[in-house]
């Protein structure tokens, strides 16, 4: 019998988005007990069970839904063995044995993956401000010493060239991207790899001044037009929040992570603002 606690414990180290469906109720006939589990992860693949036939395959679909939404419910339904008609809005399930049986969804993961390449101070730095916050963060530098000098702070740490590594694993849309590489050439590099495999972020931005941005987008929009939607981009990245320091930087990107992640992006304090007066970059023209 697998211990799904461990199984939770070994995916979430892997990175691995779950749902945990226990059975919380349970009238009449069935085989779905009562604390009965079923943990589905990512690939619709399951480990447990809530009882088998139709409202086990029901549940693993709902589940697709869950990963999707990332948000935990509590749905109620009717097994029965012939077409039966009810008002309370519960959901029938053909099963032979009837009774009614309540399942509840939880997801189980970060809030989302943070992506940081270079793990230089500002990079490291970042990291430990985002551990206690519940982000799942990976953070990719092809210096081995400078990955091999890193704390725990980031779930997973990967010596890999910048671009090799988005080449070779991808970068799923909806993620969150932080650029802070030791060189120039590197940082365009990485943007410039995103744009041509048209990834989606919920947020990317590069660690740079106003001078290093206004010469990263001229050549941006030379190459890739001047209509590349650039509505999530956000450098200089961070939150005007006063002070240079690794720690004070660090911060500064968290809390503007924060505010796309709960939908406060029209705060007035984001650096990226103060690029080009007239018509910033980020607005859709």
């Amino acid at each position: 019998m697998i211990d799904l606690y461990s199984k939770i414990s070994q995916l979430r180290q892997e990175g691995k988005d779950l749902v945990l469906v226990t059975v919380t109720e349970k009238e009449g006939m069935g085989p779905a007990d009562v604390g009965k589990k079923m943990l589905v992860s990512e690939g619709n693949i399951a480990f447990g069970t809530v009882g088998g036939g139709a409202i086990e395959f029901y549940a693993r679909e709902k589940c697709k839904e869950v990963l999707k939404s990332r948000e935990s419910f509590t749905e109620r339904y009717v097994l029965f063995d012939r077409e039966v008609k009810v008002d309370t809005g519960e959901i029938l399930l053909p099963m032979a044995c009837g009774g009614r049986v309540t399942l509840f969804y939880e997801f189980v993961g970060p809030k989302q993956y943070v992506y940081i390449f270079g793990a230089g101070h500002c990079g490291a730095a970042l990291a430990r401000v985002l551990k206690p916050l519940n982000f799942f963060t990976t953070i990719i530098d092809e210096r081995k010493m400078v990955i091999d000098a890193l704390d725990d702070a980031a779930d997973k740490k990967v010596n890999e060239g910048f671009v090799e590594y988005i080449e070779k694993h991808g970068l799923p849309d909806d993620r969150y991207i932080v650029v802070c590489t030791p060189s120039h050439t590197n940082d365009y590099n990485v943007l410039n790899k995103i744009l041509e495999l048209k990834i989606k972020p919920k947020y990317f931005g590069m660690l740079c001044s106003k001078k290093k941005i206004k010469d990263y987008l001229a050549k941006a929009f030379e190459t890739y037009g001047k209509n590349i939607d650039l509505s999530n981009f956000y450098s200089p990245i961070g939150l005007e929040t006063g002070g240079d320091s690794p720690e004070e930087v660090a911060i500064s990107i968290a809390g503007e992570i924060l505010s796309v992640y709960y939908g406060k992006e029209e705060i007035n304090s984001h650096l990226r603002n103060n690029v080009i007066e007239n018509l910033p970059y980020y607005k859709k023209k």
